[in-house]
């Protein structure tokens, strides 16, 4: 498949004495607005919100002609208000790869932004990578999935997933064995928005419907290399850190969770992260359009800064430690906008060989 080609253009920084990893550009949208990749092998997939004003599937594949054809069926990416909410996507707003040959998707539920998730519409969709067929639908029901939930995005650990609510401040811990999911640190401080810290694009402060600064909750976050330990945060930071031993175990009581979590990296504002298995983080910071990279003794640099990269989301490893970067520029949804999208079309795919840093 080829699918990618050679942007081109000066890149935005040098670094010391060498220039800065290149950005080569891998596929564009005139339709689709992907927020998310998982790249395995020579497959490319992307997907993206409905609420953005996408055009495309709610989940593709990057085909040989570059354009994002429905995955795992057109079924699947067929949702329609009325329709089947739990064998469709109604709103997809993660994929992540589990390392054990599936491709999750994350469905938030609601085709609206800041809306409630329609009955067995939140839920995360494991996809055989082997066969292309659905094989599990882990749903998440109105004791998880509240009002004003907007289940987020997904890490793996062993038995254990570990979901985000940026909607309704907590996370979610679900058994991979039963399928059992449950809610924790509910509304606590670490997991909610912080007062006079603002989503700020390039400048400019992002705005919900109401008119007041966008308050995302619960929304990045990675697992350690060695599974211990969860660090996470709301969009515009601080993250914080809990014993993922704490959050497996049923019996840990709230008091006993929210005693446990500390404070652990104070990060700006971005559109999204990846841990590499160094522990090394990568983060695409909003306000500068850089991609930053913390290392596990907390020193910050950074590896590029472009005007393209105008609110990355969700960056993914391949298999060869190349960084796929994909960029929705969320800030720009007619939603944020009085209803006027400015997206600026083509939508684009980035990646960098991070080995061009050394």
């Amino acid at each position: 498949m080829k699918a990618s080609f050679l942007a081109t253009g000066l890149l935005g920084v040098v670094l010391g004495a060498s220039a800065a990893p290149e950005l080569r550009l891998e596929a564009s949208s005139h339709h689709m607005i992907w927020n998310a990749v998982a790249i395995d092998g020579g497959r490319i997939f992307v997907a993206g919100p409905r609420w953005t004003g996408s055009r495309g599937p709610a989940v593709g594949l990057i085909g040989p002609d570059g354009k994002p054809v429905p995955y795992p069926s057109i079924t699947w990416n067929g949702w329609h208000p009325g329709g089947d909410n739990a064998h469709t996507f109604v709103n997809v707003n993660a994929i992540h790869l589990d390392g054990k040959g599936s491709l999750w998707a994350i469905d938030t539920g609601s085709p609206e932004f800041g809306g409630d998730p329609l009955p067995h519409g939140a839920k995360a969709v494991q996809i055989d990578l082997a066969s292309g067929h659905v094989v599990r639908t882990i749903e998440f029901g109105p004791d998880v999935a509240l009002p004003g939930s907007y289940v987020d995005d997904i890490r793996f650990n062993g038995k254990r997933a570990y979901l985000t609510d940026a909607g309704r401040p907590g996370l979610i811990v679900v058994d991979l064995t039963t399928g059992a999911a449950r809610r924790v640190l509910d509304g606590h401080a670490s997991v909610k928005a912080t007062p006079g810290r603002v989503i700020d694009v390039d400048g400019t402060v992002v705005r919900g419907g109401d008119g007041k600064p966008l308050a995302v909750h619960a929304d990045p976050f990675e697992l350690s290399p060695d599974g211990k330990t969860l660090y996470y945060g709301p969009l515009t930071g601080p993250w914080s850190q809990v014993p993922t031993r704490l959050l497996d175990n049923p019996a840990v009581t709230p008091e006993e969770l929210k005693a446990a979590v500390q404070p652990w990296a104070d990060i700006p504002p971005i559109g999204g992260s990846v841990l590499d298995d160094q522990g090394n983080l990568y983060y695409t910071e909003l306000h500068t359009s850089r991609l930053m990279k913390r290392t596990r003794d907390g020193k910050v640099s950074t590896v590029l800064k472009d005007a393209r990269l105008h609110w990355v989301d969700a960056p993914a490893f391949d298999n060869n430690g190349r960084l796929w970067l994909p960029v929705p520029q969320m800030d720009r949804a007619g939603v944020f906008n009085g209803g006027r999208s400015r997206v600026k079309w083509p939508v684009a795919l980035y990646s960098i060989d991070l080995k061009e840093e050394q």
